[in-house]
């Protein structure tokens, strides 16, 4: 078994804002903008977050009205992406941990900082390399998981990597947990990289800034250090 910590959510560097961290932990997860043409129709304003508030309620008028790129979603857990980020998709298996973690950025508190925070993982129930399969089974796929962004945008679907987290295995978690500090690189500019204490835990170090290349966690020591991380408890009792 191992885990792959991958970076999602809206950011600085596509939308030019963080989604938000309360006083209490808990968090909204504001997905990206699309970036290609898609059938999506929503924006910001159509979708509800933890708090009962619209996500667009975070977000500046310019970008609130942007249609929504929900990937992940953790409705029916699917994520998917090509190119680059697909090629490392496809080694995980069934029974891994997809890891997800998210810019952050206090709302009207001084409790937390802004970084990088795990928000939620899915355990992988499936991979799917839509290069492999038929143009019939991709239409399936489609009209099943209506949810993924991925499959609503126009381009050739066989570059497509999906993954499907398994439901009663996945979860939005609803605190999120601090994984970086920031450090300066060698022209005084701020970076995110991995805090002191998840080098210990988890056994990764160095930037985790962008999700290319993503970092695994492979050690059993880790990966249990991990789960304890995510609130799975019943460690053994999960079966893939």
């Amino acid at each position: 078994m191992k885990a792959m910590l991958l970076r999602v959510g809206i950011d600085k560097s596509t939308d030019g804002i963080l989604s938000p961290i309360f006083s209490d932990g808990k968090f909204e997860y504001i997905p990206l903008s699309e970036s290609e043409k898609s059938v999506e129709k929503r924006t910001y304003h159509d979708i509800t977050g933890s708090t009962g508030k619209s996500l667009s309620h975070y977000l500046p008028a310019n970008i609130a009205s942007r249609k929504v790129h929900y990937d992940p979603e953790f409705h029916t857990c699917t994520y998917g992406d090509k190119g680059m980020k697909a090629k490392y998709l496809l080694k995980l298996k069934h029974g891994d941990l997809l890891v997800f973690y998210a810019g952050l950025i206090p709302h009207n508190n001084k409790v937390y900082d802004e970084g990088l925070y795990i928000i939620g993982y899915f355990t992988v129930k499936n991979v799917l390399k839509f290069s492999n399969i038929t143009y019939e089974t991709m239409r399936n796929i489609r009209n099943h998981y209506i949810n993924n962004s991925h499959l609503k945008r126009s381009w050739n679907w066989q570059e497509l990597v999906l993954v499907l987290g398994d439901l009663h295995l996945s979860k939005l978690l609803e605190k999120a947990v601090l994984i970086s500090n920031k450090r300066l690189n060698s022209i005084g500019r701020s970076y995110n990289a991995v805090s002191p204490t998840i080098e210990n835990l988890l056994g990764i170090k160095g930037s985790i800034q962008r999700s290319i290349p993503p970092r695994f966690i492979v050690d059993e020591k880790y990966i249990l250090n991990l789960k304890k991380m995510l609130g799975i408890r019943k460690i053994r009792e999960i079966k893939f």
